[in-house]
């Protein structure tokens, strides 16, 4: 299953209003359980040795409007996640991180990393300009939607 499926998925069961939804196909288990929105940021947990993933579902009042990560607001670019994962700046630890606050970046150009049921996904700009302000810290869990940076369109 790949992210475009698990992202119709959700999208599925948010509009169908489902609270719980478990597949298996082969080896890999997905779970998602959507419950009251919480105070404290949930990732994604995978098993160690397993392949298998509970992801959190927004709730419709807190389900992100637009899937796709850009919004406008004032001049400014806002990048989401387009999945729940565990952000990361850099490639490796210890490398340095893709952009600072105050680079300049070019539309496709790789900003961070959203790791996610193992996998490594780089995320890319949409448009091109200045780094206003990174959102999110290294080692950070993400949810679907949630701004990672602000960049000042040119």
């Amino acid at each position: 299953m790949n992210q475009k499926e698990i992202k119709e998925l959700i999208e599925f069961l948010v509009e169908k209003d489902i609270a719980e939804f478990e597949l298996e196909r082969g080896d890999v288990k997905i779970r998602i359980k959507r419950g009251q929105p919480v105070a404290a940021t949930v990732g994604a947990y995978v098993a160690p040795t397993a392949p298998s993933a509970t992801l959190p579902l927004p709730t419709p009042a807190s389900a992100p409007v637009a899937v796709p990560s850009t919004e406008s607001e004032e001049g400014l670019c806002v990048i989401k996640s387009p999945i729940v994962g565990t952000f990361y700046e850099g490639s490796s630890p210890g490398a340095p991180a893709f952009v600072k606050e105050g680079d300049t970046v070019t539309v496709g150009q790789v900003l961070c990393i959203v790791e996610a049921m193992k996998l490594m996904n780089e995320i890319e700009s949409e448009a091109a300009g200045q780094i206003v302000k990174i959102l999110v810290s290294n080692g950070q869990p993400v949810e679907y939607g949630q701004p990672l940076f602000r960049i000042r369109t040119k």
